[in-house]
């Protein structure tokens, strides 16, 4: 899976958590570029993902996560590591 197609189910599961349709994400996007994004549907966004992608996050990784490229990168890692 590449960073577009992770990209995009990732867009699709913020959407669905902010329930914002509309919501067009970008590599360099940041939670506090989107109004909806607080720190209540950040858990649950992070919660969606690892369903969504049948992986599991660690807090120390997600710490280091500053934007939508960021997370998308360790997604990726995810997967690998599951793949592996």
């Amino acid at each position: 899976m590449d960073d577009s197609q992770v990209l995009t189910q990732l867009t699709e599961i913020i959407r669905d958590v902010l329930n914002n349709d509309t919501l067009t994400l970008t590599q360099e996007t940041v939670a506090a570029d989107v109004p909806e994004w607080d720190s209540f549907n950040h858990i649950n966004i992070v919660v969606a993902t690892e369903v969504k992608f049948g992986i599991k996050f660690k807090t120390a990784e997600l710490e280091q996560v500053r934007n939508v490229g960021e997370f998308v990168a360790l997604i990726e890692r995810k997967l690998d590591q599951k793949k592996g």
